[in-house]
């Protein structure tokens, strides 16, 4: 999360400090209306900053994984940059239509204007001539991307729609980069400024067209077919196996996306198995969730086509301690049952350290008897000690019955899976023992919304 935050406010402080190199007479203004034009600029060009970054997210490129800690982290920011761009937008559209405003209620004296100077650069004279053009299709653009980014963030609102939808803020985009190009001040373009907005633009442009497409991942995707299907009824989960040749392989505890139905969209699911290149198989444990996830039991068919894309994630488990603790609550365990079946097959090859100690908590409030066998036999095959902790019988799973369970947890690192609730709850008791969080708590941040 560290590196989130740094990212984040990082970005956004080096178009501010860019912005008042270009334009350090902000602090000489000689009027409202003067200050206002500095900070209609000032706002436009943060939010079309966080919005071409959060368009490059969009494409789930695997460059900044190990920075900023897999694509499930690099979800968090794409998403706080869109609430950045929608804050800052509408900040810029206040800027820009409350002075007009406060002139017609009489509330301001309209600005006096000069003669218009004369432009001699063509390129300059046909850009000033489009203003208002870009203008108007500028505002609309922003209502556009304000409902859009708003239905985003409401997480009733229907997955399904929320797929089709958020593919239009990719149109949006595209006409407000019209609008900056056209409303930048023209003497910005050859400053730093400038430079680092045309990549920006350019980058976000391109991120626009292949979502637009349906391009996304298109060179981590795969076609699998489904093997075999099993019901878990106490638990509500749909384990599905499907044979991926093609596949490029992945790490235990990462994940892919799935996608049965092209109307549907593609949903992330957790890897439940380990990698064998001689058995080209991947597995998902799928909860029911919404209404595509209660749905998939009746939906599928063995031998049914999927398109798998991926591996994403760094929720690998190779930190190399000789101890670690590992907390799965409810379809959180997913990981942690790929990593088992992953140490059961390679004890006579390890790549972790020898003697590794691994305690396994799983807090849950349905119980499957058939679930909970096979995970006792994958702990039993991959020596991991196991907890299993169910609500309604033993109470909830807190950091003093963690600590107390585990001796030596000072010197573990942390592996959660499971609400983000839960995980904030354990990190901030352990944290508060003394516990190193943020070197060693590693949490997936399992929500793509």
């Amino acid at each position: 999360m560290r590196n989130l935050k740094r990212t984040f406010w990082g970005a956004l402080l080096i178009l501010a400090i860019l912005w008042l190199v270009a334009e350090p007479t902000v602090f000489q203004s000689s009027n409202f209306f003067a200050l206002r034009g500095h900070m209609v600029q000032l706002t436009g060009v943060l939010a079309m900053g966080c919005m071409s970054l959060a368009m490059v997210l969009a494409l789930r490129p695997l460059w900044p994984q190990a920075w900023l800690g897999g694509l499930d982290k690099m979800y968090r920011l794409h998403k706080w940059l869109g609430i950045a761009a929608l804050v800052v937008s509408i900040v810029h559209w206040l800027w820009a239509k409350g002075p007009k405003w406060a002139v017609g209620w009489g509330w301001l004296a309209p600005p006096e204007r000069g003669p218009r100077p004369i432009i001699d650069n063509p390129i300059q004279a046909w850009m000033s001539s489009q203003r208002g053009v870009a203008e108007g299709v500028g505002e609309w653009a922003f209502y556009a991307a304000v409902v859009l980014i708003a239905l985003a963030l409401i997480q009733r609102f229907p997955y399904r729609a929320f797929y089709k939808t958020h593919r239009l803020l990719a149109v949006a985009y595209l006409v407000l980069v019209y609008h900056a190009l056209l409303l930048l001040e023209f003497r910005d373009w050859v400053r730093p400024l400038g430079w680092l907005m045309a990549v920006l633009l350019a980058s976000g442009t391109w991120a626009a067209l292949v979502v637009l497409v349906r391009k996304v991942g298109a060179r981590r995707q795969v076609q699998a077919k489904i093997q075999s299907l099993n019901y878990f009824a106490g638990v509500k989960a749909l384990l599905i196996e499907a044979e991926a040749p093609g596949w490029p392989g992945h790490k235990a505890g990462q994940f892919a996306f799935a996608m049965s139905d092209a109307s549907e969209g593609a949903h992330p699911y957790t890897i439940a198995s380990s990698w064998h290149a001689r058995q080209p198989r991947v597995s998902f444990v799928v909860k029911e969730l919404g209404d595509h996830t209660r749905l998939l039991r009746e939906q599928l068919q063995v031998g049914q086509s999927l398109k798998i894309e991926g591996p994403y994630g760094c929720f690998t488990f190779d930190d190399g301690r000789a101890r670690q603790i590992w907390v799965g609550g409810g379809i959180g365990i997913t990981p942690f049952i790929g990593r088992m079946q992953h140490m059961a097959m390679e004890q006579s090859n390890q790549d972790w350290p020898e003697n590794q100690q691994i305690d396994l908590f799983h807090s849950t409030t349905e119980v499957d008897e058939d679930a909970l066998g096979r995970l006792a036999a994958d702990a039993r095959s991959a020596q991991v000690r196991l907890h299993v902790l169910i609500d309604a019988r033993d109470g909830r799973l807190t950091g003093e019955r963690l600590r107390d369970a585990v001796p030596g947890w000072q010197e573990a690192s942390v592996w959660f899976c499971g609400p983000a609730g839960f995980g904030e709850a354990l990190k901030n008791d352990l944290a508060a023992h003394g516990f190193p969080v943020e070197q060693r708590f590693h949490q997936e941040l399992f929500s793509m919304r």
